[in-house]
């Protein structure tokens, strides 16, 4: 059985986009396998429960039941893909406990392939988080997410090593349009005929960006 991919959306910092790249996955996972299991670990609105409520949960990683419960989950080869939108108030709890219980390792041996993608800023909370994370993750599971929306500008040197997945910005108007809890990304790509819209193009360039990641995955365990 190929390895269950597990992807942690990760920022020590609020408001960077990571519920957005967690919606884009899912999305991406869904149009292409048909299925996808997400779990929800945000404190404010919004959060992914409320974008696709029909794959995700909620989990908690601030008592032992509830971090138990999650790493079950987590840790189980069933070729469904794991996405994690994380919330900046647990990024210190949970790779603590990763760290603690070994889930890198853990997860190697049960046949599953977490990824980390770390959501890039240029702040010094930011600059500590990766560098933490350097240190717990090999560097084939690390990935940069760089949101231009964010990062306007270059990545920190830091951050520019390794593997990069950059988010284009958009204008104003249409990142109010997609923020909206109805709205779609593969919805939008099967309604609208129209492939030349920036919004259509985004949206193509970021699957094809996801679908990289994914194949790369693919040929390290091969």
């Amino acid at each position: 059985m190929p390895a269950t991919p597990v992807y942690i959306i990760c920022s020590p910092r609020p408001l960077v986009g990571k519920t957005l790249t967690a919606r884009l996955l899912c999305e991406f996972l869904l149009l292409k396998n048909g299925t996808v299991n997400a779990f929800d670990i945000n404190l404010k609105e919004p959060s992914l429960l409320e974008y696709l409520p029909a794959v995700t949960e909620t989990a908690e990683v601030d008592n032992t039941f509830g971090k138990m419960q999650l790493m079950d989950r987590l840790i189980v080869n069933d070729a469904v893909a794991k996405v994690i939108d994380l919330g900046f108030h647990a990024f210190d709890e949970f790779f603590t406990m990763s760290e603690e219980i070994g889930f890198m390792k853990e997860a190697e041996r049960r046949g599953v392939s977490p990824v980390i993608l770390f959501v890039a800023d240029t702040d010094r909370a930011s600059a500590r988080g990766y560098a933490m994370l350097a240190q717990q993750i090999p560097a084939t599971a690390l990935v940069t997410i760089d949101n231009e929306f964010v990062v306007r500008g270059e990545l920190p040197p830091a951050m520019s090593h390794g593997r990069i997945i950059r988010i284009p910005a958009l204008p104003v108007f249409l990142k109010t349009y997609i923020d909206r809890l109805t709205f779609s990304f593969t919805t939008y790509l099967r309604k609208e005929k129209d492939s030349s819209t920036e919004l259509h193009q985004w949206i193509r360039k970021n699957y094809f960006s996801l679908r990289e990641l994914e194949l790369s995955l693919i040929l390290q365990r091969s």
